[in-house]
C-alpha cells in the first residue's frame, strides 16, 4: 500500500468514528465508578419450611366453590372419604405436589397440584393398606397422565410390600384434552388390576360416575361397592344409548348402584349413604389377609366354640319341600351371628358369606330354599364360582350348606347355557385347595348335589344331618320314571305310586344310605354343626395340596 493510500484510509477511519453516535463500550474513571448492588437475602430453611407448609395448607383445602358444589350433591370430598376409611391420622399421602405437564386447550394455564387424584396409605384396625381417591373438584376427577401414573404407582407399592388396595372411584372418564395418552394410563391401570388379581385383596368403592373404558378397572377387582343416588357404572351412557337404539333412560336407570347390585351383579354391595359403605369396607377388610401368602386374620373367640345351635332344630323344617331362610343358619353356626353377605341381593337362591367360626375366617356357600327352593341357575352358578375362586386365592376355608333341589329346568335357562355356567361352579370348586367341608342339612338331587361341593369332587368333608336326602332326584319323580309300567298297569294307579314313592325313600334315600358307602363321612346332630364345623377346620388348617404343573386351567366361560 502506497502513502497516499494509507492517508486516505486514516481520514476514512476518522470520519466514521465522528459519525458514531455512541461509543459501545465506555470506561469510566476510577474515581466515578458505579456502587455494587447488593444481593437479595436467600430465603432460610425456616422460611421454606413456612413456604411449604402454606403450600400443604391450599392442597389439602382445595378449591373453595369446588367444595361447596361436592357437598352440594350429597357427597364427601376425596380427603373426608379417607378420613373416614382409614384409622384416625394414619393417611400418609404421596405424591401431592404433582402437576400435570400437558399443553393444548388451555390445560397449561390450568395446573392444580394432586392433578385430581389422592393417593397414599393408612391403617385399618392396625394393618396396612393402601389407597386412592379421585377428587371430583379437580378437572372432574378425570384421568389423565401424570393422575394415571400415581394410581399406577400406588397399585405397584400395594403389590410390592403385599398389602390390600382400595380405590375411592368418583371420575368423569379419561381427560379428553390428553387424548391418546389418558387412554394409556387407563391400560396401565388395567394390567396391574390384572396382575395383581389373587395377589392382594383389591377393593373399589364407587362414590360417583364411572363411565366408558373406566369402568372395568373396578370389573376386574375382588369386590365393588356402590352408593345409591351417587355412583353410576356404565359403557355408555343415557344420551348415546338414546341416539343408537332410541331407549330414554337415566343414568341411575342404566347404572345405578340397586340396578347393578340386583339385576347385572356388578356391584356386590349396595348403600344409602358413603359413611355406611365406607364402615362396611372397614369390616371386610377385617376379614381378608393382606395378600395371598397369609391367612386371614383371626380373633379371640367370645363365643364358645362348643355351642350347642338346638335353634336348627326349629329353624329347618324336616319337610324338604317347605321352604325357610339359609340366613338364619349362617348366623346361629357363625360366632357372634356375625356375618358379611357378597352379592345379597343378586341372584338370592345360593347365599355367599364371609364369617368367623372359632374366631377363624371361613367363605360359606349356601343354597337358599326361600328363593326358587334354593335351585341352581346361571346367575347363582356365577356367583359362587366367583366367591369359591375369592376364597381360594386368598387362603379362607370353605363351608358348603347343601339343601338344593336341582338346576333350574327351562328354555330360557338352556339358551342361556347354564351348561357352561354351571360349569363355572364345578371348576372353581375342583381347583379349590383350601380346606372344604360340606354339609348336606336335606335334599341334595342330581348334579347340583355333586356341584355343590360334593366328596366326589373333592371335599376334604361330607357331613350331613339326619334329615338328608342325597339322590338322583326327588322320590317323586324317581319313581314315576323307574317304576312307570308298574304304576300304568295298576287298578289303582295313585296307590301303586305313593307305595313304590315310599319304598324308593326307604331303599335308596335314607339318611344313612351315602354314609354307608362313605359318601358322607358322618350323620351329625343339627345341634352340634357349630362345634363339628370348627373342629374339622382345625384339623385341616395345615392341609396341603399339590396341584399340576401349568400356567392356569382354561376355565369354562
Amino acid at each position: 500500500m502506497t502513502v497516499t493510500e494509507i492517508t486516505e484510509a486514516a481520514a476514512a477511519t476518522e470520519a466514521l468514528a465522528e459519525e458514531a453516535p455512541v461509543a459501545l463500550f465506555t470506561c469510566a474513571p476510577e474515581d466515578e465508578a458505579a456502587p455494587p448492588v447488593p444481593a437479595a437475602p436467600l430465603p432460610s430453611a425456616a422460611d421454606r419450611a413456612a413456604e411449604l407448609r402454606t403450600l400443604r395448607a391450599e392442597v389439602l383445602a382445595g378449591p373453595g366453590p369446588a367444595t361447596e358444589a361436592q357437598h352440594a350433591k350429597g357427597k364427601l370430598t376425596a380427603r373426608e372419604r379417607i378420613a373416614l376409611l382409614l384409622d384416625e391420622g394414619s393417611f400418609t399421602e404421596v405424591e401431592g405436589l404433582r402437576r400435570h405437564r400437558a399443553t393444548g386447550f388451555g390445560l397449561e394455564l390450568k395446573r392444580p397440584h394432586t392433578d385430581g387424584v389422592v393417593t397414599g396409605w393408612g391403617t385399618v384396625e392396625g394393618r396396612q393398606v393402601f389407597v386412592f381417591a379421585h377428587d371430583f373438584r379437580i378437572f372432574g376427577g378425570a384421568l389423565g397422565e401424570a393422575h394415571a401414573e400415581k394410581i399406577q404407582k400406588i397399585m405397584d407399592m400395594a403389590a410390592a410390600t403385599g398389602r390390600p388396595l382400595v380405590g375411592l372411584c368418583d371420575g368423569a372418564g379419561a381427560r379428553i384434552q390428553e387424548g391418546v395418552t389418558a387412554l394409556t394410563g387407563y391400560g396401565g391401570i388395567f394390567q396391574r388390576n390384572v396382575r395383581n388379581s389373587g395377589v392382594i385383596p383389591q377393593i373399589s368403592v364407587m362414590l360417583g360416575p364411572c363411565a366408558g373404558g373406566a369402568a372395568y378397572s373396578p370389573a376386574l377387582t375382588d369386590f365393588v361397592f356402590m352408593v345409591r343416588g351417587i355412583s353410576q357404572m356404565f359403557i355408555t351412557g343415557p344420551d348415546v344409548v338414546k341416539a343408537v337404539t332410541g331407549e330414554s333412560i337415566t343414568q341411575n336407570g342404566l347404572g345405578g348402584a340397586d340396578l347393578h347390585s340386583t339385576t347385572s351383579g356388578v356391584a356386590h354391595a349396595a348403600y344409602d349413604d358413603e359413611e355406611s359403605c365406607l364402615l362396611d369396607v372397614r369390616f371386610l377388610l377385617s376379614m381378608l389377609p393382606a395378600n395371598n401368602r397369609e391367612l386371614p386374620p383371626a380373633e379371640p373367640v367370645s363365643d364358645p366354640v362348643d355351642r350347642r345351635c338346638e335353634a336348627l332344630l326349629d329353624l329347618v323344617p324336616a319337610d324338604p319341600g317347605q321352604a325357610y331362610d339359609m340366613r338364619g343358619v349362617l348366623r346361629e353356626i357363625a360366632d357372634n351371628g356375625e356375618v358379611f353377605e357378597v352379592h345379597e341381593h343378586w341372584a338370592g337362591n345360593v347365599l355367599c358369606a364371609l364369617a368367623r367360626l372359632g374366631g377363624q375366617v371361613v367363605g360359606i356357600v349356601a343354597n337358599q330354599p326361600s328363593v326358587l327352593a334354593g335351585v341352581l341357575d346361571i346367575s347363582a352358578s356365577e356367583k359362587a364360582a366367583r366367591f369359591v375362586q375369592l376364597c381360594d386365592a386368598f387362603n379362607i376355608p370353605l363351608v358348603t350348606l347343601v339343601d338344593v333341589p336341582g338346576f333350574l329346568p327351562g328354555v330360557e335357562q338352556e339358551h342361556g347355557g347354564v351348561i357352561r355356567h354351571g360349569a363355572k361352579l364345578l371348576f372353581a370348586y375342583c381347583n379349590a385347595t383350601v380346606p372344604r367341608i360340606s354339609l348336606i342339612l336335606r335334599k341334595a338331587y342330581g348334579g347340583a348335589y355333586i356341584v355343590m361341593d360334593s366328596r366326589s369332587i373333592g371335599a376334604d368333608l361330607a357331613l350331613a344331618w339326619p334329615t338328608n336326602e342325597i339322590a338322583v332326584m326327588g322320590a317323586e319323580g324317581a319313581a314315576n320314571v323307574v317304576f312307570r309300567r308298574e304304576i300304568n298297569a295298576a287298578d289303582d294307579p295313585d296307590a301303586t305310586r305313593e307305595r313304590l314313592i315310599k319304598q324308593y325313600k326307604e331303599e335308596l334315600m335314607h339318611p344313612y344310605y351315602a354314609a354307608e358307602r362313605g359318601l358322607v363321612d358322618d350323620v351329625i346332630d343339627p345341634a352340634e354343626t357349630r362345634a363339628r364345623l370348627i373342629g374339622a377346620l382345625a384339623m385341616l388348617r395345615t392341609k396341603a395340596t399339590a396341584m399340576p404343573s401349568r400356567k392356569h386351567g382354561n376355565q369354562p366361560q
